[in-house]
This record gives C-alpha cells, sequence and structure tokens, in this order.
C-alpha cells in the first residue's frame, strides 16, 4: 500500500501548478476540464512519489482555519529535496521570491533537517533532506 496522491482545492489553479513547476520540477498533465461541473484539474507528478493533484470549482469556500496556527487534519506535506545544502538553498530562494517562511532550516529533536513554508495559498509544504 501506498499514497498514489494527495489533493488540494485552489484559489488560483494556474498559479499553483506554476510554483510547483519552477520549485519542485513539478510536470503537469493536460489540464482536466469539467465544465457542468465547473471543474477544473491538474495532477503534478515529481520525479518519484506520489502526485500532487490540484483542483479548482466554483463555490469552494475558504478554509477558516488561522493559517498561523496548528489544527486537526491535514497540516502539511513534505518534500525531499536531497540534502541539507538543498534545503537550505530552495529556502533562500523561495523567500527571496516573496514566499513566505515560517519554520527557519534546522535539525529536529527527531533527526530530521528541514525547513517550512508556504506555497501561494497558505499550504504548508516541509523541506526535508
Amino acid at each position: 500500500m501506498y499514497i498514489e496522491h494527495i489533493a488540494l482545492w485552489c484559489r488560483n489553479l494556474e498559479q499553483m501548478r506554476g510554483f510547483y513547476e519552477t520549485y519542485f520540477g513539478a510536470k503537469a498533465n493536460e489540464k482536466y476540464v469539467n465544465t457542468k461541473k465547473q471543474f477544473e484539474s491538474y495532477f503534478l507528478t515529481f520525479k518519484e512519489g506520489p502526485r500532487l493533484e490540484l483542483m479548482q470549482m466554483v463555490g469552494i469556500p475558504d478554509h477558516q482555519n488561522d493559517i498561523y496556527e496548528q489544527f486537526t487534519g491535514l497540516i502539511h506535506f513534505a518534500v525531499s529535496v536531497g540534502s541539507e545544502v538543498n534545503v537550505n538553498q530552495l529556502t533562500e530562494r523561495l523567500r527571496t521570491d516573496g514566499y513566505e517562511v515560517v519554520g527557519e532550516p534546522r535539525w529536529t529533536g527527531d533527526g530530521y533537517y528541514e525547513s517550512v513554508v508556504f506555497d501561494p495559498e497558505q499550504n504548508r509544504i516541509e523541506l526535508t533532506i
């Protein structure tokens, strides 16, 4: 058994696709459009691991959680970038490009090296080795 994909509702589908392609090397499939439901989506494929489905549909409300607080449910997903140097470099690249770093690069008590950044719609991404 394995995780096949994770899905995110988006307000700006094209911006989100561009973000994951630019910073994480994702490859998008051809956009799926269901005009009857006013639904659009992309599946993003990475070099390895599960895919990320980005979805947009009229009428989906914004979440009510404070993005700076922890809450029950999916809170982040982690992307392995291969090394401590890569974590540091991608963290700084994202910061320089205007994305918010909400967890500075550090070694955790359980042996992970990580930082945490927001994507364009404030989903938490943990960058790790």
